[in-house]
C-alpha cells in the first residue's frame, strides 16, 4: 500500500506541474474527471489512492501556479496579486527571486498546516457559527483600512467601489469560470498592455538568491496565521482575500507580500481539507473532490492528507526552483513585447473556449477597468475590491 501511495504522490505532483504551468487548466477540472472516473470503481483502497493523488496535485499546483503569474502575467484565481510585485521584480532582473519568495512562503504554509491543523480543527468545530456572523464586518474594516492607508483616499475609494461593482456584476452572470476573465483582465492583460506601451525590456535575470532568514519571515507569517483560518473555513473567501487581510495586519513590503501570498495559498488549500473533516464543508475544488470520493472524512484520512501535503510541499519547493531557472533560460531569448502580445492572445483564446463570447466581453471590460485603475496612482491591491465587495454582500444579503 505504501508503494501505491508514493506512486500516487508522484503522479499528483507531475499533474500539478502541468496544471500550474498552464493557466485555465484548474484543479477542479482534474477533480471532476477523477470523481466521474471513480464511479466505475467501488474499491476503498483505490479511493484512498485518488485522494492522495488529488491532495498532492493541489499542493504542487499551488506552488507552481506562481511561475506563469510572475513571468508571463497570467494569473490564476489565487495568484492574481503576485502579478503586481512579481512583474516589477521581473523588470529589475529579479523574477527568480519573486518566484522563490512565493516558494518559501508555500513551504512555510505547509509547515504551519502540520503544526496547526489539530488546534484549528478543534477551534473551528466550536466557533464556526460565530465566525460566520463576524466575517463581513471584518472585511468591511479591511476595506476601510486599505482605503485610509492611501495618500489619495478618494481615488482609492473609487478603485475599490468600481472593481467591487464590476466583480459583483460578473459573478452574478451565468458565466462558466467567471473569475478567469475578471482577474485576467484586471491584473494580467492590463499590466501586459502597459508594458507593451512602455516598450518594457526584460533585463538579464539573476538566478542567485540567498535563503530567507526566519526573522525576515515573521511579518508574513503573523499575517497569514491570523487571516488564513477565516478564508480556509468560510465560503466565498480564498487566498487573495486572506493575503489582503494578512497584509493589513502585518504591513509587509512588496517583496514580503509575495512570501505572504505563498503562505496563505498553500495554508488555505490545506485548511480546506481540515474544514471538510471538522464541519463537513468544502471550500476548494480539491476538498469537494475528496468529499465525493470518501463521503465522510475520518481522522485517519485527514492525517494521511496532511502527511501527503507535507511531502508534496517539500518536493514542490525544489521543483519550483528548478522550473523557475528553466523559465528564465527561455524568457531571456524572447522579445518581451512580443511575448506579452502572445500572452494576451493566449488568454483571449483560453477565455473564449472556457467562458464563451460573454467571457471575452468581460475580459475586455476588466482590462479597461484595470488600465484606468492603474493610472489613478493607488496601490493595485485596491482592485481586490472585485472579490472583497461581492463577498461582503454575499454574507450581508
Amino acid at each position: 500500500m505504501i508503494i501505491e501511495i508514493i506512486i500516487a504522490i508522484i503522479l499528483g505532483i507531475v499533474v500539478g506541474i502541468f496544471t500550474g504551468l498552464f493557466p485555465g487548466i484548474h484543479i477542479n477540472l482534474v477533480g471532476t474527471f477523477l470523481v466521474t472516473l471513480s464511479s466505475s470503481f467501488s474499491n476503498h483502497s483505490f479511493m484512498i489512492y485518488l485522494v492522495v493523488f488529488i491532495s498532492s496535485l493541489a499542493i504542487a499546483h499551488t506552488f507552481i501556479d506562481f511561475i506563469p503569474s510572475i513571468f508571463l502575467g497570467c494569473p490564476d484565481t489565487d495568484t492574481e496579486l503576485a502579478v503586481l510585485p512579481g512583474h516589477e521584480m521581473l523588470k529589475q532582473g529579479k523574477g527568480h527571486e519573486a518566484v522563490m519568495r512565493t516558494a518559501y512562503g508555500g513551504l512555510s504554509g505547509v509547515i504551519l498546516l502540520v503544526l496547526l491543523f489539530l488546534p484549528l480543527s478543534f477551534l473551528l468545530s466550536k466557533t464556526y457559527p460565530t465566525i460566520q456572523k463576524v466575517i463581513p464586518y471584518i472585511l468591511i474594516l479591511v476595506c476601510i483600512i486599505m482605503i485610509f492607508s492611501e495618500k489619495n483616499k478618494l481615488q482609492a475609494f473609487l478603485v475599490m467601489i468600481m472593481t467591487g461593482v464590476l466583480g459583483y456584476l460578473v459573478l452574478d452572470l451565468n458565466l462558466k469560470e467567471p473569475l478567469l476573465p475578471l482577474l485576467s483582465g484586471l491584473f494580467g492583460s492590463s499590466m501586459l498592455l502597459l508594458s507593451i506601451k512602455q516598450k518594457t525590456k526584460i533585463p538579464k535575470q539573476k538566478t542567485n538568491f540567498k535563503k530567507i532568514k526566519l526573522k525576515n519571515m515573521m511579518r508574513p507569517l503573523s499575517g497569514a496565521i491570523i487571516a488564513s483560518p477565516f478564508c480556509g473555513f468560510l465560503p466565498g473567501l480564498g487566498g487573495g482575500q486572506a493575503a489582503v487581510i494578512g497584509n493589513q495586519i502585518s504591513r509587509t513590503n512588496e517583496k514580503d507580500f509575495l512570501i505572504l501570498l505563498g503562505i496563505v495559498n498553500v495554508f488555505v488549500m490545506g485548511l480546506s481539507f481540515v474544514s471538510l473533516y471538522s464541519i463537513s464543508r468544502t471550500r476548494t475544488g480539491a476538498a469537494a473532490a475528496v468529499q465525493s470520493l470518501l463521503g465522510q472524512v475520518t481522522f485517519q484520512s485527514l492525517i494521511l492528507i496532511i502527511i501527503v501535503c507535507l511531502i508534496s510541499g517539500i518536493i514542490s519547493f525544489f521543483l519550483t526552483k528548478k522550473l523557475s531557472i528553466l523559465f528564465i533560460k527561455y524568457i531571456e531569448k524572447i522579445d518581451y513585447n512580443k511575448l506579452s502580445k502572445w500572452t494576451i492572445l493566449f488568454l483571449s483564446v483560453l477565455i473564449l473556449i472556457i467562458s464563451g463570447i460573454l467571457g471575452l466581453f468581460v475580459f475586455g471590460i476588466s482590462t479597461l477597468v484595470g488600465l484606468y485603475c492603474i493610472q489613478l496612482n493607488v496601490k493595485k491591491t485596491q482592485m481586490m475590491g472585485c472579490l472583497l465587495i461581492p463577498t461582503i454582500l454575499l454574507y450581508l444579503l
